[in-house]
């Protein structure tokens, strides 16, 4: 058993202390440093108390040594203060926690369902082969809940303290189509991941052949709330735009009641709200909701939790129904609509809101809340909708019935799912007691909107050696070029809309016509979430680990081609586009273009380390067969520059993919790759590309695309004839692609030898360096260096509504993506060899 520590740090969030707080983290590990065999010994503490912990491998090394660790724990979070713990190796609990430990527990049968507490914190959890009955049975603590397979509910059953709900209190999603609501039919639930923390369930639905739904659940012990996700899938050539997609919970005492989705739908419109449609500024403010004459008593809207313990109370003594709904939308202090006597109260967001409300918040960490809640004598429930102002449009009502959750409402701004496209949203349904005060009640609303997040030492990255040499020695750093890199990384845009957030558009590809006069969608060009991993890792800072993650969830949804009657698209990336994948509309499937080019795998590689969500893992893995299929046609076959430069891409991606798996299968067609960037440099005595008729020149960025491939290859398969080949083309930058001022052109012509600023150069240089350990490479990229320090991007733009998206800001991610690891390799580098001035 290997004697292992390590610290783990979480940053000062909530002012009041979390107990048992549900935290994860990803720790990297050296190659030969930890046995699989101990990977499941690990345990979280703080001041010598051990907290209940899960684990499991994300990754191994070619000796079958652990690569990447993930945890999952609950921890004692301090409030208005930094937590430390500690992650320990070695076997040793060391005192338990004084406070009865509630363990996950999984179970089949029809059994009562009975509560316990057990203290053994290292129980397994052994979830049986055969489900009798088909039915799993999960016992959280208070909460209780059962499943079955090929229903039509989402719950069989679920009991929170002595609140039972029966299946038809959980209807949906409904899937509203065409003018026609289309029923779901569940399938087998599946057992993702199992442990004493953490449980996730997953069932593939179906409303027809054309669409489909996958959700999953997410349970942890102890809590009294369950985190869904559903993933809505267009597998059909044509495009479909839904007219709503709703979830209705159901207050158990109406579970009788007519069909809720047909004959009593909520409409947000006719109810009392603090926002509408229009979004004056009255509704801004929330001024300009009037209650219905029936629902005028006890009715209240305030804004901040200062006031909320006199509304309960006066509610508590008058309320005439013993129903209280209310509903909560922030961006700063929360705005509650309140009605003591069940009345209807929803929220809406849309766009013109969006570009009418102001929020300083950087979106991808956090936004603002958005819940409703309907509360009777037994007890409540409380449904969020997870980044719903950044996913509009969305809606959200409570009534004396039921919650309904809109995650596409009716309406004039439509959700458009083009041939093959997926897209998941989140929700929370916490279950409570009728007297939970309404401040815990939001509380843990926004909780779940920007969850606590744990992080380790960058020093420890550095040390397992799973990146690229990212992480800057404390003894090199310079304040002047980490202030510029964090300026980079903020700097880009923002686009809100269920289909767009976690891309951007780009402009210059948008102005030179590529769309049609469309805005032309990034497509994560350039793996702008494998940067932004990459910018965590090396500083800890949590907001580039959430920038990371959301746009490699927009990836794995719309960007990847989920269904294609052409076998050529199936699980590839689409280039960046016009609508993302080009469109469907006349029934054909997307227009997009699939390129090896334009396919990346290392984010999605980077989201299953960080998330442990297998997903990212399985959607690298599809682009890798699609690459693979793709080397096969006729167009990669021909000897050249254009054919070496796609297949180059196709290099970094199979090489990402070797080094996750190990599996030879990723690196067979490698000498074949490697070949054709010889041939392309006996062809012309360089890597020259045909310009004109008549014209072969250097092309620098591409030139330093192909080595910057070519080089991750040769990490792993070193070859001294690979090596000179890349020193040549190095060289002849060098003597033959700069001006006498020290940078690099933009191309060899006259007519297009301007002054270049394109940092991908700046990745040759290094590579020069790290091959030879000579200066002189460093030396001449940096003047280049220092004018891309000079010139980083800053956040700002006016929020404007394009086509179906709210955009803010001008600057697109691929540039960030493109010029992270040149930057960074290039300063560690520079820095650790005096070359950088204050």
């Amino acid at each position: 058993m290997m004697n292992k520590k390590t610290d783990i740090y979480i940053d000062k969030l909530y002012k009041d202390d979390l107990p048992l707080e549900y935290c994860q983290v990803a720790v990297p590990f050296k190659r030969g440093e930890l046995s699989p065999h101990d990977a499941d010994s690990f345990t979280v503490s703080s001041d010598n108390i051990c907290y209940q912990t899960q684990s499991k491998v994300t990754a191994s090394w070619d000796d079958g040594s652990v690569k990447y660790l993930f945890v999952r724990f609950l921890a004692d979070i301090k409030g208005n203060s930094n937590t430390h713990l500690v992650l320990s190796g070695n076997g040793h609990l060391g005192k338990e926690s004084e406070k009865d430990i509630q363990l996950l527990e999984i179970s089949k049968g029809n059994d009562q369902l009975a509560a316990r507490n057990n203290t053994d914190s290292k129980k397994d959890i052994d979830t049986p082969k055969a489900i009798n009955k088909n039915i799993l049975k999960v016992n959280m603590g208070r909460l209780l809940f059962t499943l079955s397979d090929n229903g039509s509910y989402l719950f069989e059953s679920l009991k929170y303290g002595d609140i039972t709900y029966s299946s038809e209190d959980f209807e949906g999603p409904v899937l509203k189509l065409d003018g026609m609501e289309m029923p779901i039919k569940y399938g087998r639930w599946n057992i993702v991941e199992k442990g004493p923390v953490c449980a996730i369930f997953e069932n593939e639905a179906r409303y027809s052949d054309e669409c489909r739904c996958v959700i999953r659940l997410t349970a942890i012990a102890g809590k009294p709330y369950v985190d869904i996700s559903v993933r809505l899938f267009n597998d059909s050539d044509k495009t479909i735009i839904p007219d709503s997609f709703n979830m209705y919970i159901k207050r158990p005492t109406v579970a009788n009641a007519d069909n809720i989705s047909s004959k009593n739908n909520i409409s947000i419109k006719n109810s009392i709200s603090i926002n509408d449609n229009k979004c004056t500024k009255e509704a801004y403010d929330g001024n300009s909701a009037v209650a219905s004459e029936e629902a005028k008593d006890l009715f209240y809207q305030t804004t901040g939790t200062g006031s909320l313990t006199d509304i309960e109370n006066t509610i508590r003594d008058k309320s005439v129904t013993g129903i209280r709904t209310m509903t909560g939308i922030s961006n700063y202090k929360t705005r509650f609509t309140i009605s003591g006597n069940g009345a209807k109260v929803g929220n809406s967001v849309n766009a013109p809101f969006l570009v009418s409300e102001s929020n300083e918040h950087f979106a991808e960490v956090f936004y603002g809340t958005f819940f409703a809640d309907t509360t009777d004598s037994n007890g409540g429930v409380c449904a969020t909708i997870f980044q719903a102002q950044q996913n509009f449009p969305k809606e959200i009502a409570a009534d004396s019935d039921k919650v309904t959750i809109s995650l596409i409402p009716e309406g004039d701004e439509k959700v458009v799912f083009s041939s093959g496209m997926a897209r998941e949203q989140r929700f929370l349904l916490h279950f409570h007691d009728k007297d939970e005060p309404i401040s815990e009640i939001d509380n843990r609303s926004l909780i779940y909107q920007m969850p606590v997040s744990a992080h380790i030492d960058p020093e420890i990255y550095g040390q397992a050696e799973v990146f690229p040499s990212i992480v800057t020695n404390k003894g090199y750093m310079n304040d002047n070029v980490e202030i510029a890199m964090i300026d980079r990384a903020d700097g880009h845009g923002r686009a809100y809309g269920m289909m767009n957030f976690g891309d951007f558009p780009d402009s210059n590809y948008t102005a030179q016509g590529r769309g049609g006069g469309k805005l032309v969608w990034t497509n994560n060009e350039y793996d702008y979430p494998h940067a932004m991993f990459m910018m965590y890792v090396r500083t800890g800072v949590r907001r580039f680990l959430d920038y990371g993650i959301v746009a490699a969830r927009h990836w794995m949804d719309v960007d990847i081609c989920h269904y294609s009657s052409d076998p050529l698209k199936i699980g590839g990336q689409w280039e960046h586009t016009n609508g993302h994948n080009g469109g469907s509309e006349d029934g054909n499937g997307p227009k997009g273009e699939m390129v090896c080019s334009h396919e990346w795998v290392e984010g999605l590689l980077d989201l299953w380390h960080f998330t442990g969500d297998r997903r990212a893992l399985e959607t690298a893995l599809n682009i890798g067969e699609n690459v693979l299929r793709l080397l096969d046609t006729p167009m990669y076959q021909k000897p050249g520059e254009a054919s070496a430069r796609e297949t180059g891409w196709a290099l970094r991606t199979l090489t990402a993919l070797y080094l996750e798996t190990y599996d030879a299968k990723w690196v067979q067609k490698s000498e074949w790759i490697v070949d054709q960037f010889k041939q392309w440099n006996i062809r012309y005595g360089a890597w020259l590309s045909p310009y004109t008729d008549n014209t072969v020149i250097r092309v620098g960025f591409m030139i330093s695309v192909a080595l910057g491939s070519l080089m991750r290859y040769y990490r792993v398969f070193p070859d001294t004839e690979l090596r000179k080949l890349m020193l040549d083309a190095i060289d002849d930058l060098c003597d033959n692609f700069m001006t006498p001022h020290g940078i690099f052109y933009y191309k060899e012509l006259p007519s297009l030898n301007r002054n270049g600023t394109n940092t991908l150069l700046l990745e040759a240089m290094y590579i020069g360096y790290e091959l030879t350990g000579d200066i002189k490479y460093l030396k001449n990229g940096l003047r280049t260096f220092n004018n891309a320090m000079r010139n980083s991007p800053s956040y700002n733009g006016n929020k404007q509504i394009k086509e179906d998206a709210v955009l803010v800001g001008t600057t697109s991610p691929k540039g960030f993506a493109q010029s992270f690891l040149p930057l960074i390799l290039f300063y560690n580098a520079a820095a650790k060899n005096g070359l950088l001035k204050d």
